[in-house]
């Protein structure tokens, strides 16, 4: 079983984001951030989750992923994503990361736990730190998903 948690943060909605995210197998760690300097918290949640679920190795393995996004939690827990899907995604926001998210879910066996931010879930509260330290990076890379969305 390979436990990730995750978060995201944006100083500002949309503004400067990054997402932290701590992979757990056994005795081995991996620690992942990044900042970007114009997005959403959404999307950092979610990216959170996409960069982790792309730093596996191999296909067909046992993930519980923690994390406080009741966005990227419920989404997948209640599936309104794969009727999103069959819709093609009519009328929803961050479409890039919700199809990168679902191939890459379909290549293993995920389950989402919910966790309260800010609160006593000690790797979660990291992932924060993470993430908002990836935000106030000073060479923070393009959301090109956010970024050209907007221009359109």
């Amino acid at each position: 079983m390979i436990f990730i948690y995750t978060d995201g943060a944006s100083r500002g909605n949309p503004g400067p984001g990054g997402y932290g995210a701590v992979m757990l197998y056994g005795s081995l760690r991996k620690e992942l951030s990044e900042g970007f300097r114009l997005t959403t918290n959404n999307r950092m949640e979610l990216l959170s989750v996409i960069a982790a679920l792309e730093a596996l190795k191999k296909e067909g393995l046992a993930v519980t992923i923690y994390s406080d996004s009741k966005y990227v939690v419920d989404a997948v827990e209640k599936k309104w994503v794969f009727d999103w899907e069959k819709k093609n995604f009519k009328d929803k926001k961050n479409v890039d990361l919700w199809k990168c998210f679902l191939e890459l879910y379909r290549k293993h066996r995920i389950k989402f736990i919910w966790v309260k931010g800010h609160d006593s879930n000690v790797e979660n509260n990291y992932c924060d730190q993470l993430a908002v330290t990836a935000a106030q990076g000073k060479h923070l890379k393009i959301d090109e998903g956010y970024e050209n969305f907007i221009k359109d």
